[in-house]
């Protein structure tokens, strides 16, 4: 009897177990219905929008413009530089990117205020749906600025058009095939999202001591419910002060003379939204003197996560990491790098000598051809390896006979006979033997692109000097980003300049001194309808002689001002493509 029960007992469970091994298994992929009461789950929605900025990570598609070349010869930069740029074929495209972005936000938005974002309290759970709601909209409109700047464009009609505006969420069954909107409209939109972000959010994440500090719109709100959401620990989170200088950056855009044609955004505009930046910043006497070496070690680790302090220069910035990924890329291969990015000679000319003059001016520069690195703008050797500095402590020499690091020497070597050095952490370590990373972050906005923004906008509109309802001019702040250079006093080269046109090349000039190599360069030769074909130049230096050669064309045709729409989406969506794309 013992032995058929334990028979029967055993068929009960085979047979048991066949039934759970026929019944499908439970789905773990989580439905759009648990961010309801999962608010973890549904902020993460929110935060695929923050893992999608561009500035998350150094584009250097400088390599594709006049100030460097890549020994990458897999760069699709380099291949779009040389004359294989095409709607197919685009390394610059922001499309897919941002509108995955903006798709997100939009859900987001559309299912903010049925998620139960606090359990405890109704007053946090109106606070997070708020700060949320702010930081969509602001997201979202900078998204829509990095569309536009990458695929706005003229049409062969000759109507300058934006990208399709889409601020509801798109179902499965939903038309997709949305025509482009005017430039004009999408600008619209950037500023009517901007001004809803600003309805929500503080000007900065800060702990509040009192009640008395709290904002017109929280004024009736405990405190400490206050901090919880719009505190300290949220810095980083796009706020009210880095909305301000999203309108300024959006402003300049449009106003610029690719685009002022088919915009109501103008100059004035531009230089009073970057001027509101710079008056909450403290003024121009506030710029951080150390700003433009942000990203070396002393200055990074100024940065102290529990005592809340980050360097002045970042009024908006990624998070802080432990790597040497960059250095890998950047480094000479004496160092053990790669050397990948290549400064030109054009953007080594373009750096004045000490005393602010141009290299050009024969009469009071000062240059010395024979010894062209030598009374130099300091910053030229801040960002550029010239032959015979010194690098991580090592003498790197680019010079015919100067080893792995000349020119052409390896693969891994120069091609223009010049190394980068900004942005890299001198003290990592990449020898094999003895690794060793060290601290690095991404600036998204650095002050000093919005004191230039301010300069350039105010130039342009009122000139040299003119202040319009600002306590400062064009000149103001150029004196103050040169002085902070190391540009030696009196800077009577900059007293010289007495006109708007001579100002405008200066302010493009430092411009492109201080944001070199941090994605600027590509777009605003752009939007400045400047000369895209200037090849890029380098120098072949033996028994101290120079030679400046040229090393790499740029293929561009005047369409490329304006980037392409992807070829699928205008194939799949009947979009209108830009003019000769």
């Amino acid at each position: 009897m013992s032995k058929y029960l334990l028979i029967l007992l055993t068929i009960a469970v085979v047979f048991s177990g066949c039934e759970d091994l026929l019944e499908p298994a439970d789905d773990n992929h989580r439905t759009l219905e648990e961010i309801y009461n999962d608010p973890d789950f549904a902020e993460g929605i929110l935060i695929n929008s923050y893992s999608r900025l561009p500035t998350n990570s150094y584009s250097f598609n400088e390599v594709a413009t006049d100030d460097a070349v890549t020994n990458n010869k897999f760069s699709g930069y380099l291949n779009m530089a040389t004359g294989q740029w095409s709607s197919i074929n685009n390394p610059v495209s922001q499309w897919t990117n941002s509108y995955t972005a903006i798709m997100y936000l939009n859900r987001f938005l559309a299912e903010i205020d049925s998620v139960e974002w606090s359990y405890r309290s109704d007053i946090a759970k109106t606070l997070f749906n708020n700060r949320h709601k702010g930081e969509s909209y602001g997201l979202r409109a900078l998204f829509m600025l990095n569309l536009l700047q990458a695929h706005g464009g003229y049409s062969s009609g000759g109507e300058l058009l934006g990208v399709p505006i889409i601020t509801e969420v798109l179902e499965t069954g939903s038309d997709f095939s949305r025509p482009r909107n005017t430039f004009e409209e999408c600008m619209q939109q950037i500023y009517s999202d901007l001004d809803e972000a600003e309805k929500y959010l503080p000007l900065d994440y800060l702990d509040l001591e009192s009640s008395t500090d709290l904002p017109a719109r929280y004024k009736d709100f405990p405190v400490e419910e206050y901090n919880r959401v719009f505190g300290d620990v949220n810095r980083q989170r796009i706020s009210g002060r880095i909305v301000k200088a999203i309108r300024a950056k959006a402003a300049l855009l449009a106003a610029s003379p690719a685009y002022n044609e088919g915009t109501t955004s103008t100059w004035q505009d531009a230089a009073n939204y970057a001027a509101e930046v710079i008056r909450l910043y403290g003024g121009i006497s506030e710029l951080d003197p150390d700003g433009g070496l942000f990203y070396i070690r002393t200055n990074v680790n100024r940065i102290n996560l529990a005592a809340d302090r980050d360097q002045s220069e970042m009024l908006w910035r990624g998070s802080i990491s432990t790597g040497y990924d960059l250095e890998q890329d950047i480094f000479p291969p004496s160092l053990y790098g790669t050397g990948q990015v290549n400064p030109s000679q054009n953007l080594v000319d373009a750096f004045p000598m000490a005393n602010g003059y141009p290299i050009t001016d024969a009469v009071n520069s000062g240059y010395d051809p024979a010894n062209p690195y030598i009374n130099r703008d300091p910053r030229l050797h801040n960002y550029i390896v010239v032959n015979g500095s010194t690098m991580a402590g090592e003498t790197i020499l680019t010079e015919t006979g100067g080893g792995d690091d000349a020119v052409d020497f390896l693969k891994t070597s120069t091609r223009t006979g010049y190394y980068l050095r900004k942005l890299v952490n001198e003290d990592v370590n990449l020898d094999p033997t003895s690794l060793q990373g060290q601290k690095h972050y991404n600036p998204h906005i650095r002050y000093t692109e919005i004191f230039l923004i301010y300069a350039e906008a105010a130039n342009e509109a009122w000139g040299p000097d003119g202040r319009g309802v600002n306590a400062f001019s064009a000149r103001d702040v150029i004196a103050a980003i040169r002085s902070r250079a190391g540009i030696s006093l009196p800077d009577n080269y900059l007293a010289s300049i007495n006109n708007k046109d001579d100002m405008r090349r200066l302010i493009h000039n430092e411009r492109r001194l201080e944001l070199c190599f941090e994605g600027f360069r590509f777009w605003d030769l752009r939007r400045w309808k400047k000369n895209l074909t200037e090849p890029a130049y380098g120098v072949r230096i033996s028994n101290g002689n120079y030679v400046v050669v040229q090393v790499e064309n740029r293929l561009y045709e005047d369409f490329m001002y304006y980037p392409p729409l992807p070829y699928n989406e205008v194939l799949r969506a009947g979009l209108i493509q830009n003019i000769g794309w």
